[in-house]
């Protein structure tokens, strides 16, 4: 897949829940377009659905109604084992927690969505050591997650979801167990680096100061989505 073509489209985004008490409803009629290099922050309530959004954006569920459009492609007219490659290979996540491996290495870390393709390059290699480099781990290649703090673990989970330069890359409060200190810095750090990969990045938060630093900004409540 080109990663000069354009853009995400998302048009009539429905999900419903199937629950004991009934259907419940957490998108309703979401629309959504975002060009390359573009970074939206999506504030709401707790249960708003937020994490919804990111999952079906990121092909993880499949909406109940509605299209997603990346780069060109029908996502959800894909396979189980074609939207599970298109993931791979399109999609990066940043989650609350960094979800490191304890027994691998800073580097191997990075490194792991490499594994689930062909397996790792010269090239990969020399990719995942200057991300680590410019988020100011050059030191740390060989430390164990154990050995980090929590914003070195946080800089090593963006480094992992932009190993495979994706097309999205979605951040499910990526900041919510840090410090402000380093919360401004992986905020920072999303900001840059999703913009110099051309990459459109999507981050729910609860905080007002990071969603403040975003070109975009929007709020999701009672299932629907507002521009701010």
């Amino acid at each position: 897949m080109s990663h000069v073509d354009s853009d995400l489209i998302v048009t009539g985004l429905c999900k419903e829940y199937v629950t004991a008490a009934g259907s419940l409803t957490v998108l309703k009629c979401v629309d959504l377009s975002l060009t390359r290099g573009d970074a939206l922050a999506i504030t709401g309530p707790s249960g708003s659905g937020k994490s919804s959004l990111l999952f079906v954006l990121g092909g993880l569920e499949r909406p109940t109604q509605g299209a997603v459009r990346l780069r060109g492609r029908d996502v959800f007219a894909a396979t189980e084992t074609e939207l599970a490659a298109w993931r791979q290979e399109s999609v990066g996540f940043v989650f609350q927690e960094h979800h490191l491996l304890p027994q691998c290495t800073v580097l191997e870390n990075v490194l792991i969505p490499r594994l689930a393709g062909s397996g790792t390059t010269a090239e990969d290699v020399s990719r995942a050591t200057k991300l680590l480099e410019r988020v100011g781990l050059r030191e740390r290649l060989e430390h164990r997650p154990a050995q980090l703090s929590g914003g070195e673990r946080q800089r090593v989970a963006v480094c992992r979801a932009l190993i495979n330069q994706p097309a999205l890359l979605l951040a499910d409060e990526p900041t919510g167990s840090l410090d402000r200190e380093n919360a401004d810095a992986i905020g920072g750090l999303l900001l840059e680096l999703s913009r110099d990969l051309g990459s459109v990045l999507i981050c729910v938060t609860h905080s007002s100061e990071l969603a403040a630093r975003f070109p975009r900004r929007a709020e999701l409540r009672d299932a629907r989505l507002t521009s701010l």
